[in-house]
């Protein structure tokens, strides 16, 4: 799997060209703000058909121009040629795969498999409880279309239920609790079963980076829990929503359900973010990234892409170079890293072909 060229017109500061990309290896260096960043972006979009920067497209869109396109031809993982390119005009988003229109985003995901280590991964550590729920729902979307699904409606039904509780409509609630039930339970299972993967893989490699032997780990405390004891079926979280009913009528909202489950980051004194210095939380952020990559190619047998954006640098050099030695297999990685830094030259082997760097200035990229 490998992405070999991309091509930008109008995207965000980048120059209207092409760049070659068929290396394992690309290192883009270059000061902050000049385009770094937004080249991991393009190719992020390409994957995902969203960005991990922006919900709004439009922010997308370089300054004084009213569309942007980006595309790519990429190797996938049967060795096959093919074509992917995203266009953004007049608020609207289209995509092409191999030239054809892709209408659910999802064919993307299962086409170009790539996993992005970025600054705001720290909040799997340190922030609310949505952040760690996405990461382990995403997690599980890239291998299991089921999964996708399931929580696609999850999250339809969800916001039914809650315009029926906002306009107190009660008698769409016995319907929308059923399917609640159905769609929730197999998420709640799904998530329970990755955990389980997750803590065979996070605190050996949090461990052999971080040099602490800490009891790290992870928590994870379903909404539904009390509906474990009699079996996780339909019919008693059903009973639980009735049961929750008039808090739920006097909330305006669904007080309980998969969206309220909580992962917790834990050691042996209780929440790792309580007792954790930044750097101690920013290595069990990449933690997360590695372990993710490492439950991809368990269930698959296939390397993600990696995307790292100067994620390293509140790391000192010594668990730098561990974290990299531990980083895992791909089959393509793009690196950011500042012109200062030159700790990444005894990683990678600059004579071998399979490296690229470029320089970047003003959005445009030079060969080193």
């Amino acid at each position: 799997m490998l992405i070999e060229k991309l091509s930008f017109n109008g995207f965000r500061n980048l120059k209207d060209r092409s760049v070659d990309t068929s290396f394992k290896q690309v290192i883009l260096k270059g000061e902050n703000g000049q385009g770094k960043t937004n080249f991991l972006e393009s190719i992020y979009l390409l994957c995902y058909g969203s960005s991990f920067r922006t919900q709004n497209l439009r922010d997308v869109v370089a300054h004084g121009r009213d569309f942007f396109r980006v595309g790519s031809s990429f190797e996938d993982a049967q060795g096959l040629g093919r074509t992917v390119d995203i266009a953004f005009e007049d608020g609207k988003k289209r995509i092409r795969l191999d030239e054809k229109e892709v209408k659910d985003r999802k064919e993307l995901i299962y086409s170009i498999p790539c996993i992005a280590f970025t600054h705001d991964d720290i909040e799997f550590v340190r922030g609310e409880p949505e952040n760690r729920r996405r990461f382990f729902d995403q997690t599980m979307s890239m291998y299991d279309p089921v999964f996708f699904d399931d929580l696609r409606r999850y999250k339809l039904v969800l916001r039914q239920r809650n315009a029926a509780l906002k306009s107190q409509k009660t008698s769409l609630l016995d319907v929308y609790d059923e399917k609640l039930a159905a769609y929730g339970i197999p998420i709640m299972k799904a998530r329970m079963g990755v955990l389980d993967s997750f803590l065979a893989i996070f605190p050996d490699i949090y461990n052999a980076v971080s040099q602490e032997n800490r009891d790290i780990g992870i928590s994870y405390r379903p909404s539904w829990s009390d509906c474990l004891e009699t079996g996780l079926d339909v019919n008693s979280v059903v009973e639980r929503l009735r049961l929750q009913r008039d808090t739920d009528l006097r909330m305006s909202t669904t007080t309980s359900g998969p969206h309220r489950d909580r992962f917790t980051v834990v050691d042996s004194h209780g929440p790792f973010v309580n007792n954790a210095s930044t750097g101690q939380m920013r290595l069990a952020s990449l933690v997360f990234r590695s372990a993710q990559a490492a439950f991809y190619r368990q269930k698959t047998g296939l390397n993600p892409i990696f995307l790292i954006d100067d994620v390293l640098l509140e790391l000192d050099a010594s668990k730098r170079a561990r974290y990299l030695a531990y980083l895992g297999h791909y089959n393509q990685a793009f690196f950011t890293f500042l012109p200062e830094e030159k700790y990444f030259g005894s990683f990678f082997d600059m004579n071998d072909g399979n490296t690229k760097v470029y320089k970047v200035e003003g959005g445009d990229f030079l060969d080193e």
